[in-house]
């Protein structure tokens, strides 16, 4: 699109107001005009030209006028005096008849809209006539001479009037607009399914998006009531589906939160470490989001809840984490990282005051270009590398040494970022969250799947119970991909790299991303040398150290089968660090403890593994135990080949289905559990 028509089209959007009529009735024969403009005497209007309509008048003339290269619009109407007398004559003018209107003075600021208002004195007048007490409308005149150049082909098609979204087209972006795509991407696929070229379809970017706007236009009180409906039929479709909200003085919805069945279910076994992200907000609502994820333990985000807020303060933030945990039975997780949000802050110390807060480093990291880049300039790279090294630092004190001298050597004595980050520096440094369980969230990686699981449903411009409804889908689509991506991970060899019968052990127990995990400290336990201090405790050293800097401590009480290392890679990760399974292969131990290998990085189903941690069956463990190993027995060999996989899931979805038809007693079942 060239400058000059997109500065046409800056002025065509604007609004015309009426003001004058054209007086002109000279007239030009039919055979003229159609010679002059090079177009046939049949489309070109002429005195005495009978029309059934009015409109049709008027769309005849329209027709014309695109051809020539304006547009009209409808102009003055006269009638006979009396009442029910009705409409007797029209006039159609050109758009850029009358002059621009003069502005009143008002205490309200106005836009400096431009007009094309230039004078033009082309129009048509029609007039109804009686005969016989049959109607028809006629042209009585019609001037089709303009003081304004006249628009090419390729540039009328801008004008406001010819740009029309049909119903169909409208259907269409109803859809794409319910799906979340992008106002550039709903153009495309459509110039792509009319065959048109781009920019050729008869609307604009700026028409759909008006088009948008106009279906977000909608009373803010309907729209609360219609997303309630919405989570009350899901409930009654699903009972274990979970919905709160609160309405505010007026009764009009405030803040509401829910979540799923199957999410409420992930928490029970995924709930020690969760994401509470309040970092999006909703352009279609204004509405700040709060999001709840976790990490299953195939190392892959699961959805847990989310909440929609009128406000961004500590009362609102309570109430929503007061409605979180009533969500998952009252379970606070072990560990919560959020954005740098002193109101959140505030709440957690209130709703949940056993559960470690943190920040998530990714999003104070996202902030860094916009806080330190004009500052730094070249040596923002630099000073990066530097962040990131002292935020793994191993101990408190090598950290505090660090950061003083960083903020030396960038002068960053005044940043008040730079503060910030140092005031709160408990809150993501890793020196002192070691001794926490983040289940991973501290990786790069981890932040990049979270990331791509929000923007699913984030990029939906949608109403507020579409909005809702598009989170059950991405959900269900989550929960899917995550079932397949498990299924790919369990089909792929596994390769040994140690021999060490513990290696194998591991294998057949924790799920293929946790096994790699502990796979990586197997090797490198092998770089380390063992000297044991006294009974219980051993010093772990690298080999290529010849000093005591970086040396870690174990504990190992054989009894107990009771591990500890200094460097509390195992509270943090939940996988066993390289100095602690050192001292294992130096105790003679063949299998890694079982209590090292949590049931959250196992393959175990998810059934199983709740009956366990509810302290069911007292009488009945051993079974459940031997049960157990057969399943993962089951896992180790079906994975081995995809016929296998396919016999096995055939033959388990037999036996499921044999296993529903059999009675339940539930007095037995609650004596059972109790």
């Amino acid at each position: 699109m060239s400058d000059e028509t997109k500065a046409m089209l800056s002025i065509y959007d604007e609004p015309i107001s009426e003001q004058q009529s054209p007086s002109s009735t000279t007239e030009e024969s039919p055979d003229e005009i159609a010679s002059h403009l090079s177009l046939d005497a049949s489309v070109v209007p002429y005195i005495g030209q009978q029309f059934v309509t009015h409109d049709a008048a008027y769309e005849f003339y329209s027709q014309f006028a695109k051809r020539c290269g304006f547009s009209i619009r409808r102009h003055r109407t006269e009638g006979k005096d009396g009442v029910g007398k009705g409409l007797t004559r029209r006039y159609f003018v050109c758009h850029r008849a009358g002059n621009t209107p003069s502005k009143q003075p008002s205490l309200k600021p106005q836009r400096n809209r431009k007009s094309t208002r230039c004078g033009c004195q082309s129009y048509m007048r029609i007039s109804k006539i009686s005969d016989g007490g049959m109607h028809e409308w006629r042209v009585t005149g019609f001037v089709n001479y303009h003081n304004h150049e006249l628009l090419e082909p390729d540039q009328v098609r801008f004008l406001p009037a010819y740009r029309v979204i049909s119903d169909s087209d409208k259907t269409r972006i109803l859809m794409f607009y319910k799906s979340g795509i992008t106002v550039q991407q709903m153009m495309r696929l459509m110039e792509l399914e009319k065959c048109v070229e781009p920019g050729k379809l008869p609307f604009t970017e700026k028409d759909v998006r008006n088009f948008i706007q106009s279906l977000r236009k909608l009373d803010q009180e309907e729209e609360g009531i219609d997303l309630l409906r919405m989570c009350k039929s899901i409930k009654e479709r699903d009972p274990n589906f979970c919905y709160n909200f609160t309405v505010d003085s007026s009764n009009k919805l405030e803040n509401i939160a829910w979540s799923y069945a199957s999410s409420v279910q992930s928490y029970d076994i995924f709930g020690d470490a969760v994401v509470f992200d309040t970092s999006h907000r909703i352009a279609a609502l204004d509405m700040p989001l709060g999001i709840w994820i976790g990490m299953n333990n195939y190392g892959l985000p699961c959805f847990f809840g989310c909440v929609l807020l009128r406000e961004e303060n500590s009362q609102s933030f309570a109430w929503a984490l007061q409605v979180f945990l009533s969500f998952m039975n009252g379970k606070a997780p072990q560990t919560i990282l959020t954005d740098q949000n002193v109101c959140l802050k505030d709440a957690i110390e209130m709703e949940m005051p056993d559960s470690k807060h943190a920040i998530c480093l990714w999003l104070i990291v996202g902030k860094f270009a916009s806080w330190f880049n004009a500052v730094l300039g070249e040596r923002y790279t630099e000073w990066k590398m530097e962040f990131y090294r002292l935020y793994n630092c191993e101990t408190i004190e090598e950290f505090e040494i660090g950061w003083h001298e960083m903020v030396e050597n960038y002068g960053f004595q005044t940043n008040r970022h730079i503060t910030n980050l140092y005031a709160c520096r408990s809150l993501w440094a890793l020196p002192y969250l070691r001794g926490h369980f983040f289940a991973g969230f501290c990786t790069a990686g981890a932040s990049k799947s979270i990331n791509a699981f929000i923007q699913r449903f984030l990029s939906a411009q949608t109403q507020l119970a579409h909005f809702v409804d598009q989170v059950a889908v991405t959900v269900d689509y989550r929960d899917q991909t995550s079932e397949l991506q498990s299924m790919q991970q369990n089909l792929q060899n596994i390769s040994f790299k140690t021999g060490a019968p513990m290696e194998a052990h591991a294998a057949s127990i924790l799920t293929p991303y946790a096994f790699s995990k502990l796979q990586d400290e197997l090797v490198m336990a092998t770089h380390y040398a063992c000297f044991q201090t006294d009974n219980n405790s051993f010093l772990m050293r690298h080999h290529s150290k010849t000093h005591t800097g970086g040396d870690r401590t174990v504990t190992w009480v054989p009894h107990h089968e009771l591990l500890s290392c200094s460097c509390r890679m195992f509270e943090f990760s939940g996988i066993l660090c390289r100095h602690a399974l050192r001292v294992l292969s130096t105790a003679n131990c063949f299998q890694i403890p079982d209590h090292y290998m949590p049931v959250r990085w196992r393959r175990t189903h998810y059934s199983v593994v709740l009956g366990r941690e509810n302290g069911i069956l007292d009488d009945q463990s051993e079974k459940v135990k031997t049960l157990q190993l057969m399943v993962s027995d089951l896992l180790n060999e079906a994975v081995k080949s995809k016929e296998r996989v396919e016999l096995v899931s055939m033959e388990v979805e037999g036996l499921l289905a044999r296993l529903r038809q059999q009675p339940v007693n539930k007095n037995r079942q609650m004596d059972f559990i109790n």
